[in-house]
């Protein structure tokens, strides 16, 4: 492999693809411009204007109760249909509804919103984008939804930058215990609906034990499927967490993890081979200090890093290698990053995989320093197929090219490269920028299509959906 087509890798295969400038930047030491982004402090969001999840629960909560006050108050019918029929002045037609401002208002569209422009933000201005490629990896991995619910909508980018970020290059298992004791996975999963039946409150509530939060931990988010778990696992560690949810009294930590010893299931408890003591709280995170080191997880854990950045059928040897740099390190993140841009099997493989909707979007933005707002960002990743932070099921996005090459997948990544094309046909010459960006990883036919283009939107256009600017 040459010095060249290595730093296409590095930013194709590793990053979130070229600015101009950054391939003749990289290109004398490739592993060193993506090992330069294990640095923690490079994937932090500081941006005091946006919400925490707590805080967005509690403007949101307000949110609603004005909200229901303001139709409380709402004309009779009557009097809304002919005002509904009264043309604002000026205008033809009846008044535009405004959107909303800020994220402090409350509605769940304007902090949604601000979430996904501050995370477009980071994409567009990271060096390489290696570190913003993991956080949306951990993010997936630890898949949340904002399509469940306003509650969950308003909290999905807290989530990312709360429980996520600050532990992308620490210790897997501090992260598990973020993860699992965020107020959006205990929503997500319903553990705020779980009572232990034995508890103090199981005799006097009409619910009772609920195993999503559970069974996705065992499945997804440590061991995996083929992990050693059984059922019997599944409802102990159901047991365990029950008392696991959120806040819910304005003032008294509203949106935020809280322990309920009355939903608590009392008593002993085993998961795989180890019996866990009562011990309120403190039985979980011991299940969980004790996952974050399982043989499987590193396993697990392995598997879904190369597939993701190295191919769809995961090379055994670079699997065996992270799984071994996994376990020495206790989980060491920043240790398995390192070793998955340094071993030379990263590097060999063929580009077959396909830039998911997300990483295509940010390839676009970074090569022609397009800068768009959250609710176009929004609009355009719905017409991708991966709306931020929704996924079908807690098993996130899928990781694999077949999964993005629908034929109405395709047209979907056409209509918005023709948009992006638009929107910098008159800053970006499309012939310069494909040797910017793309270098000498572009085809003769490539260069042949977008030199033959009527104008420089359709050369754009061409660049972007090629073969070489998707696949990584």
């Amino acid at each position: 492999m040459t010095s060249s087509d290595k730093s296409i890798y590095a930013l194709q295969r590793f990053g979130l693809g070229a600015r101009p400038g950054d391939l003749a930047r990289v290109q004398g030491d490739p592993v060193g411009a993506l090992s330069a982004e294990i640095d923690p402090r490079l994937v932090l969001i500081s941006r005091p204007d946006l919400l925490s999840a707590a805080g967005a629960i509690d403007v949101f909560g307000d949110y609603q109760v004005e909200r229901r006050k303001r139709r409380a108050a709402e004309p009779a019918p009557a009097d809304s249909a002919m005002a509904a029929n009264t043309p604002a002045p000026g205008r033809k037609g009846g008044m535009r509804r405004e959107q909303p401002r800020a994220a402090e208002s409350g509605d769940p569209r304007a902090i949604y919103w601000d979430e996904i422009t501050a995370r477009y933000e980071m994409a567009r201005k990271a060096s390489c984008g290696f570190g913003e490629r993991l956080v949306w990896f951990w993010s997936n991995h630890f898949a949340v939804s904002a399509a469940k619910g306003a509650r969950l909508r308003v909290t999905a980018g807290a989530f990312e930058r709360e429980a996520i970020r600050p532990n992308v290059f620490g210790r897997f298992g501090d992260m598990l215990m973020a993860v699992e004791q965020h107020p959006s996975m205990v929503m997500f999963l319903d553990n705020y609906l779980s009572i232990g039946p034995k508890s103090a409150a199981g005799s006097r509530r009409g619910r009772g034990l609920n195993e999503n939060l559970a069974r996705e931990i065992l499945e997804l988010h440590t061991l995996g499927v083929n992990g050693g778990y059984k059922q019997d696992d599944v409802i102990a560690l159901a047991k365990i967490i029950t008392g696991w949810t959120v806040g819910e009294k304005r003032g008294a930590g509203r949106g935020t993890f809280v322990f309920n010893r009355n939903y608590h299931e009392p008593g002993a408890h085993k998961v795989l081979t180890r019996i866990y003591p009562e011990g309120g709280v403190e039985q979980g995170r011991a299940v969980l200090a004790d996952l974050a080191r399982h043989p499987s997880t590193a396993r697990h854990i392995a598997t879904k890093l190369v597939r993701h950045f190295v191919a769809d059928d995961p090379p055994p040897d670079l699997v065996a290698m992270l799984e071994q740099a996994f376990l020495e390190t206790d989980g060491d993140l920043a240790e398995v990053s390192r070793t998955l841009v340094a071993m030379p099997a990263a590097w060999e493989a063929p580009a077959t995989k396909l830039r998911n909707p997300q990483e295509f979007l940010a390839a676009m933005l970074r090569a022609t320093d397009l800068q768009l707002e959250g609710p176009q960002l929004q609009r355009l990743l719905t017409t991708l197929g991966q709306a931020p932070w929704s996924p079908g099921g807690p098993d996130g996005f899928p990781d694999t090219a077949a999964a993005w090459m629908s034929p109405s997948g395709m047209r979907g990544r056409l209509d918005v490269a023709s948009f992006i094309a638009r929107r910098t046909e008159a800053t970006a010459d499309p012939q310069i920028l494909l040797g910017q960006i793309l270098g000498e990883a572009c085809s003769r036919e490539t260069r042949s299509a977008v030199a033959a283009a009527d104008s420089r939107a359709q050369g754009l256009a061409i660049l972007f959906a090629s073969p070489e600017f998707q696949r990584r």
